[in-house]
């Protein structure tokens, strides 16, 4: 029983420094998570500089976190780093869909496939809303292009069907894409509908300015 104290000061140490790793943890995904959602709103604002700036702001953290965290992998793995990583995903992906540039993979974000999932859609509502934006510039081909990607979205989360003690609750982000899909289906038909009336209405004016 010498040895008792010897192990539990040993024990101590560790949870000591585990403790100190996971607060520092919590700080940082809190600071990367405010990067992705400064990132977000610079896209919708077409900054492309600072959004930018921001993902590689987060990105910094990502890493941070990984070889911070090296030791623990249980912290590596805990709710509030996968839902930093979630976020990182939605960024990058959001900010690439708008940009038109090529869709970025989850081993090359270096996020879990899981968490690369949840971000495709929360993307999927970043895009409605940017949907929104455009339509009232009338740029419909650029909504199109974006509900095409959001139907592509849907079309994939639909596929994964697994549990969600597995898939960290897909199910309910995929209903949710099915929904802001749909709507803004309606929407972007709407607007077409109003745009072909007004072109019809000037049609006519035009010929009765000829009479």
């Amino acid at each position: 029983m010498d040895k008792l104290e010897t192990i539990g000061e040993h024990i101590r140490q560790y949870l000591e420094e585990k403790n100190t790793a996971r607060d520092r943890a919590l700080q940082q995904s809190r600071t990367m998570i405010r990067h992705c959602s400064i990132a977000i709103r610079a896209v919708h604002r077409d900054d492309c500089a600072m959004a930018k700036k921001r993902l590689d702001s987060a990105k910094d953290l990502l890493e941070i976190l990984r070889e911070g965290l090296a030791s623990y992998p249980d912290l590596y793995h805990a709710g509030y780093i996968r839902g930093a990583h979630k976020e990182y995903a939605e960024a990058n992906i959001v900010y690439a869909l708008v940009g038109g540039e090529p869709l970025p993979e989850p081993d090359e974000l270096g996020v879990s496939y899981i968490a690369y999932l949840g971000g495709l859609g929360e993307a999927a509502g970043e895009l409605r809303r940017r949907v929104l934006d455009i339509l009232r510039s009338d740029h419909i081909d650029e909504a199109e292009r974006l509900l095409s990607a959001m139907d592509d979205i849907y079309g994939l989360l639909v596929t994964i069907d697994f549990p969600d003690a597995i898939t960290g609750n897909l199910r309910r982000i995929t209903d949710m894409v099915r929904g802001v899909t749909e709507r803004t289906r309606g929407d972007l038909t709407t607007t077409l509908q109003q745009q072909e009336l007004k072109e019809a209405l000037r049609a006519v004016e035009k010929k009765l300015n000829q009479v």
